[in-house]
């Protein structure tokens, strides 16, 4: 009898032992953007009327805990020849000098520097953009929210074009396409923690 429960003991130890490595492999699994479920875009108006264009390539880095969010980072990286306004015409120009200049420039990053939590799911971030040699300070913010393992994180916030050098000579005019544009994302994540 007491080698019996000597033997359900030590067999009892032993699955705990091999299951804590799985559990935490799972706690600091490594958090990935879900690129074919994401989207990163923006909205301008050219001549009063609205506009949208689409990044097709870009990567993120996150470091996301609710529990510790004001040490979470993250960091992203858009490939700025992927812009597309979906007219082949239009997306012809983005890349030349007066626009995007992405020979000269081919990435825009994002770099988070705070994450100031807001209320359940909402948080605000700050960090550095960099958009064609130029970098601003922006605040962005963010909603969250979960649905099985994914978490899916948006936004929109905006920019002045001209403060980053995009429309440079005649295209500075703004009566032809405005200042103002809407940053808009929306992120499906896996492997962060339960908000």
């Amino acid at each position: 009898m007491k080698s019996t429960s000597l033997l359900l003991s030590l067999t009892a130890s032993l699955l705990l032992a091999s299951a804590l490595p799985v559990a935490a492999q799972q706690k600091n699994a490594p958090q990935k953007l879900i690129p074919a479920q994401s989207d990163i875009g923006f909205v301008f108006k050219q001549m009063g009327v609205p506009v949208e264009g689409h990044f097709k390539k870009f990567e993120g880095q996150i470091n996301f805990d609710a529990a510790k969010s004001a040490t979470s980072k993250v960091a992203f990286t858009v490939d700025i020849a992927s812009a597309t306004l979906g007219s082949p015409e239009t997306d012809a120009e983005l890349p030349k000098a007066v626009w995007f200049n992405t020979a000269k420039f081919p990435q825009a990053t994002f770099a988070s520097s705070g994450f100031k939590a807001l209320g359940v799911g909402k948080y605000e971030v700050t960090g550095k953009l960099s958009i064609k040699g130029q970098s601003r300070d922006v605040v962005v913010p963010v909603t969250m929210t979960q649905a099985g393992a994914v978490t899916t994180a948006v936004g929109v916030f905006p920019i002045k074009r001209l403060g980053f050098k995009i429309g440079e000579n005649e295209w500075a005019d703004t009566s032809m396409v405005a200042d103002d544009v809407q940053v808009k994302f929306k992120l499906a994540l896996n492997g962060v923690g339960k908000l």
